[in-house]
């Protein structure tokens, strides 16, 4: 059975935002995570599309909870994506994120959205961590 962290089970049961929009969390543990959203008729653009808002939010969501596996809190420091194919209502996309590299309170992780029906990437997104300091 996949892992979730505690540090990100607290996390994610406090998200809202992600849990709204449908998300699942199936593992998130040792700097990786995989969740999976369903694209549905209110994330969609004028031309049909699953607006990009929502596939940088699936990854964003995936890269917290990769980047907060360990257990300390970390945020994102930066962030890019890039938009690969489109995605349409009634799919189901996966985004999977893993750690390119730690060192000292930084972090860069890669994270890659899926189409898991048919194995099309939909985009790729990098992000840049920061770990806080305790108080």
């Amino acid at each position: 059975m996949p892992e979730i962290a505690a540090s990100v089970r607290r996390m994610w049961d406090d998200d809202g935002a992600s849990r709204k929009l449908g998300m699942e969390l199936h593992e998130a543990a040792d700097g990786r995570a995989r969740l999976s959203m369903p694209v549905t008729d209110d994330m969609v653009n004028g031309h049909g599309m699953c607006h990009g808002g929502y596939l940088f939010l699936l990854a964003d969501s995936a890269f917290a909870c990769a980047c907060n596996s360990p257990g300390p809190v970390t945020v994102a420091a930066a962030a890019d994506i890039v938009f690969v194919a489109s995605a349409m209502t009634g799919d189901v996309l996966e985004a999977v994120a893993t750690e390119r590299v730690a060192f000292g309170r930084s972090g860069v992780y890669d994270v890659t959205v899926t189409r898991p029906r048919d194995g099309q990437v939909i985009a790729e997104f990098r992000g840049r961590s920061r770990t806080l300091r305790s108080s």
